[in-house]
């Protein structure tokens, strides 16, 4: 089974706060031992008088209120508050400062350097260390949780997703992740955000893709399902509304500046002019484009091996490409609305064209993913990942069922189909077609140079040497073949890529099958 690549879809430190039981000093009683003689007179025996008057018994039943009030504040002295880790180690630190400084007063620092050189220099080394922590420490707070996809929302809810992101990725802990991306959401209500702008929805977005990471993907598909709806059904009210002529008009306005710290202060002439405020259409490009990528990512998720619904993935999928080309068409015969803005860039649309044909991979419908595929490519820009419309162009020639001449689209884009007389020839032209295209995926992965060349051109090579060995298996082909599974082998394990298990796994598979039937 030739192995096709499929494109990734592509869609953010702080102190780490630790209690632990302190170091208590134990506190016990001095003894002194003191020796004495003492005469013994005659009928009676006599002793020392001791140091310590004995304790006076109470009656019983009857207790003096201050000795009552010293055992209270005695069981508060040594029950009280411990003293956290960093204080701790704060304490330590000064006690260590006020012993080196004492050091310092008694010794010069031509003296310590030639009596302890080892420990100077390691010490001036540990003091430039930690300066530099502390100072990488405040610059990734004000990079990091004061960047501006932080600061554009009101202080509650930044500080909820500081805590959100905080238990996420840098001290892991889901429960409290969850306590605060809710209650991030729950502040966005309170201040009045609206839930279509992209900030309300991103930490939606952000919340999925965290439920996912953690595993819990009925969670992470019921948050994207619910937005999916919710752009849906507001972009069909407000289509409903313009065709009836209810729609009210809304002229873009510039949005208000804002308030100035203080009073009086002049605003800046060269700063750059506010931009427009967003009327309904320009909302409805923007509604329509989220939910296009929100279904497929649904579709990425559904088809997953933890949830495989393929059917309710090839659904979602079906209707992003569908309301993708719907939209293309509609702007393509009349001029934008007023405000409308752009529609999806030309690799956007290729990667939902391309998701939907690999979407009927996994149904077997490889006839209906040729086209797609074909229209994947015109649109692709980057060439690392046209050579992986090629190679999976090739798998799905080479899976190519054999249907009535003329009814694939394939049979439109090759000129052998007008002489076909037979399933073998129908065959053996889809092979040929096939080895073509792998030969072309792994000729254009070699071209990117310096930076223009990404990790996805040794995938895209190594995917298409090993689709290039099956397809001339089935051709008949062992030598060649076999001489592509041992060059895939040999780029897999040379260059380290990132899936190579699987990749190695197929390459291996091939080449065990080609040694089991020439034996």
């Amino acid at each position: 089974m030739p192995v096709s690549r499929i494109a990734a879809l592509r869609a953010s430190g702080s102190l780490r706060y630790i209690s632990t039981s302190p170091r208590l000093a134990s506190i016990g009683p001095r003894y002194s031992q003191a020796s004495a003689l003492a005469s013994k007179p005659f009928g009676r025996q006599c002793r020392l008088k001791s140091t310590a008057e004995p304790p006076r018994v109470a009656p019983k039943g009857l207790t003096s209120k201050a000795s009552q009030n010293g055992g209270e504040q005695k069981g508060q002295q040594q029950t009280g508050p411990r003293p956290s880790l960093w204080a701790f180690l704060w304490q330590a630190i000064k006690r260590d400062l006020k012993r080196g400084r004492q050091n310092m007063k008694n010794q010069s620092w031509r003296d310590i350097m030639r009596d302890t050189p080892g420990e100077a220099i390691g010490g001036i080394v540990a003091v430039i260390v930690a300066v530099g922590a502390v100072g990488y420490v405040i610059f990734l707070y004000f990079t990091y949780f004061n960047s501006p996809k932080f600061t554009r929302y009101p202080e509650p809810v930044a500080q909820a997703l500081r805590k959100a992101l905080y238990f996420s990725n840098q001290d892991p802990d889901p429960k409290r992740a969850l306590k605060y991306y809710k209650q991030a959401v729950e502040l966005a209500d309170e201040h009045g955000l609206d839930q279509f702008s992209d900030d309300y929805m991103g930490i939606k977005i952000q919340l999925a893709a965290w439920l996912e990471k953690i595993h819990s993907y009925d969670n992470a598909i019921m948050i994207l399902e619910n937005m999916l709806n919710d752009c849906k059904r507001w972009v069909d009210a407000m289509e409903k509304a313009a065709a009836e002529g209810t729609l009210s008009k809304y002229d873009p306005t510039l949005q208000p500046q804002p308030k100035e710290e203080e009073e009086g202060k002049e605003a800046d002439k060269n700063a750059a002019p506010p931009e427009p405020r967003e009327n309904f259409w320009g909302k409805r490009t923007r509604l329509l484009k989220k939910a296009v990528g929100i279904s497929v990512k649904l579709a990425n998720l559904y088809s997953d091996e933890h949830v495989l619904e393929r059917e309710t993935a090839h659904e979602r999928i079906v209707w992003a490409v569908e309301t993708t080309l719907r939209e293309l068409n509609r702007r393509a015969k009349g001029p934008l609305k007023e405000g409308e803005g752009e529609w999806m860039a030309d690799s956007e649309v290729g990667g939902a064209l391309e998701s939907l044909a690999l979407s009927y991979f996994g149904t077997k419908q490889f006839h209906l993913a040729v086209p797609l595929l074909f229209q994947a490519l015109r649109l692709s820009e980057d060439q690392c990942h046209t050579a992986t419309l090629m190679g999976n162009i090739a798998t799905a020639f080479a899976e190519h069922p054999l249907l009535p001449p003329g009814d694939a689209y394939a049979d439109k884009q090759m000129i052998e189909s007008k002489s076909w007389a037979t399933p073998q020839q129908q065959r053996k032209a889809y092979l040929h077609a096939a080895e073509n295209w792998a030969n072309n995926a792994i000729a254009n992965s070699k071209v990117p140079k310096g930076e223009k060349r990404t990790p996805e051109c040794d995938v895209a090579c190594a995917a298409a040497v090993i689709n290039l060995g099956s397809i001339l298996a089935q051709m008949g082909k062992q030598g060649e073949a076999k001489k592509k599974f041992e060059q895939a082998i040999k780029m897999i394990q040379e260059k380290g890529l990132e899936e190579s298990e699987q990749y190695l796994a197929e390459a291996e598979a091939g080449l065990t099958r080609l040694n089991s039937t020439t034996a």
